[in-house]
């Protein structure tokens, strides 16, 4: 077994094991929370920010963090990397049962087991949600989509902020059935979805909102596909120049038209220029920033963490050179 293979089984026996220590699955440490000690104050705090894998994670520090979030009663849940492939429809209704119904904000970010089932039982049992982000969940139905938006619209709520990308599902007849239940008039200009640039987003949590945008879909001009939609970052992109129709066109999806990881800028497919993290750059951004020692590939802004320091020079190594170079000077 390679150790790639170990490192994620342990991980996942790791994750199971947390996750049986909270109160809504059988717990072993009943004797041990009753006596734990009151924790800071401003853990209740920072708690209610927490993704579920941090809050796991917390649990297993001490007793005392144990009990808080054993017992705390949770206004937010975000279920993200490494847990989201994990999660089941069962798995989901019990954490949300220990909300109490008090749940206002439900993340789902590419928890790709999840059905409609129990989407739609923890929106019902939770009618104060006012955030609801499941990009990438595709073992959902356009229509138990909708069907929760509409359980969360009635009694003069709205939803804040809904994410739906990734989920390719979604036709325009379902895209206008969800502005209806969120008030949304698109030839109201007040109504409109903020410009929203490439880079901007990727760069933006997972587990927070992209923008202020009450929607994070809409109807691609180029394909006519339900998806998310960026403007184009460069300045020249924005003055219509009857000479370049690509200039003045360059508004749509990144499945249509290829961005700059770096600056969000269009490009065009020869301009394109390869990295370490296997994001495309323009060639302006490609030239300005340091490059590996051996492949000469640089890493965007969003990757820059992964350099490894070159021993007895002032520039660094990418992952793959790396790993390379060490099974080199085993060789040898």
């Amino acid at each position: 077994m390679e150790t790639s293979e170990m490192e994620e089984k342990m991980e996942v026996e790791v994750i199971q094991n947390s996750m049986e220590n909270i109160s809504i699955f059988p717990c072993h440490h009943e004797e041990e929370a009753a006596v734990a000690g009151p924790p800071h104050e401003a853990l209740f705090v920072v708690l209610t920010y927490l993704p579920l894998y941090e809050l796991l994670a917390m649990s297993e520090v001490c007793k005392s963090l144990r009990h808080t979030v054993n017992n705390d009663v949770l206004q937010w849940l975000v279920v993200q990397g490494p847990l989201n492939w994990r999660l089941s429809d069962e798995i989901l209704v019990k954490l949300s049962s220990k909300m109490n119904g008090k749940l206002t904000t439900l993340g789902l970010i590419s928890c790709v087991k999840i059905t409609d089932s129990a989407l739609l039982q923890v929106v019902r049992n939770n009618p104060l949600i006012n955030t609801l982000h499941i990009p990438g969940c595709i073992g959902l139905s356009p229509e138990g989509i909708i069907k929760a938006v509409e359980i969360l619209s009635k009694q003069n709520r709205t939803l804040k902020s809904l994410q739906l990308a990734g989920i390719y599902s979604i036709k325009k007849e379902h895209l206008e059935t969800l502005h209806s239940h969120l008030k949304l008039n698109s030839s109201d200009p007040q109504n409109q979805n903020q410009p929203l640039l490439y880079h901007e987003y990727r760069n933006t949590s997972s587990h927070l909102p992209a923008s202020d945008r009450q929607i994070d879909v809409e109807m691609c001009p180029r394909c006519n596909q339900v998806r998310v939609v960026f403007e184009c970052a460069k300045v020249l992109c924005n003055i219509k120049d009857k000479k370049s129709k690509w200039f003045r066109e360059c508004k749509g999806c990144c499945v249509c038209i290829p961005r700059c990881a770096q600056c969000g800028g269009c490009m065009d497919y020869l301009e394109q220029e390869e990295t370490a993290c296997m994001d495309i750059l323009c060639s302006e951004c490609w030239l300005h920033l340091p490059k590996c020692d051996f492949c000469n590939k640089p890493y965007c802004k969003r990757h820059a963490h992964q350099q490894t320091v070159s021993p007895g020079s002032s520039g660094f190594l990418c992952d793959v050179c790396q790993d390379e170079s060490q099974d080199f000077y085993v060789i040898g």
